[in-house]
């Protein structure tokens, strides 16, 4: 665990927690005889720790991946099969399926996909910031082909990604996708070719980002966030000069950024206090 922390993690049953560099987080699903599938419990810990890691001011950027080969292979359908039997409710938090689904939160997350990514994992993916996949991943909605429905958040996203008839395709026919074609579709970021680790490449992707100012980091995630959810140019322009301009430039971050430029130095950034 990284020395620097101010707080300690949420413990974590499904996954596991490790720190690549002092302001990156990696959570890794640890499900592999599951195909890393999240069950309930999975999904209330998650929350927890994404939570835990918007308030913890030693970290910048978050990273998912899974053990094995896949990265999410979507609910535990054995675990629902057994829940509809006993007319017990599912609920998941707000933040969505893996509480990244539907996920608003203030730092990034990237994803680092490694293998098969299946329903609530491709949902997940959707919704996250950034995304690095293994040239093996595959990418799939297939929830028609069990009787469900992708509402984890994932459809109404989707369309902004790739466009209307794409996403028509993928969720009414639940095919397959391949790395490459996800990449061309403008789903994934990335591409790692064969030999080489889809998580060191997200990692030194959460290594950039971390070295920029974390408040910076911050609202140009919400200005893109705000066209993302739907809020028009000027509109969003408006709302994040309203609600972020003001906060930033009573931060030392941007007066620091300034200065270390005119004294040709690297800037020394605090940790974001917004």
């Amino acid at each position: 665990m990284s020395s620097d922390l101010a707080s300690s993690p949420p413990p974590l049953q499904y996954a596991v927690l490790s720190f690549p560099d002092p302001y990156v987080m990696l959570v890794t699903l640890n499900r592999p005889k599951a195909l890393n599938c999240i069950n309930m419990a999975g999904h209330e810990e998650l929350d927890l720790l994404f939570k835990w890691l918007d308030n913890e001011p030693s970290l910048r950027v978050g990273i998912i991946t899974g053990t094995g080969r896949a990265f999410c292979a979507g609910a535990d359908l054995k675990e629902w099969d057994t829940q509809n039997s006993s007319q017990k409710p599912r609920q998941m938090p707000s933040s969505g399926f893996g509480a990244l689904s539907r996920r608003t939160g203030k730092k990034p997350i990237i994803a680092a996909v490694n293998g098969i990514c299946f329903g609530g994992g491709f949902e997940m993916v959707i919704n996250l910031d950034l995304v690095v996949a293994a040239a093996t991943a595959t990418f799939a909605l297939p929830e028609v082909k069990r009787g469900v429905v992708a509402i984890a958040g994932a459809l109404p996203r989707l369309v902004r990604t790739v466009g209307r008839q794409r996403a028509m395709e993928l969720a009414l026919t639940g095919r397959v996708m391949s790395a490459g074609e996800a990449r061309d579709w403008g789903v994934v970021n990335r591409v790692v070719g064969e030999g080489h680790d889809v998580v060191v490449t997200a990692v030194e992707l959460a290594k950039e980002i971390a070295s920029n100012s974390p408040d910076a980091v911050v609202v140009s995630r919400e200005g893109i966030k705000l066209g993302w959810e739907g809020v028009g140019a000027e509109e969003g322009s408006r709302l994040l000069m309203e609600n972020w301009w003001g906060r930033l430039q009573e931060g030392q971050n941007i007066k620091e950024g300034v200065r270390a430029f005119v004294e040709k130095r690297q800037p020394k950034w605090e940790a974001s206090k917004l």
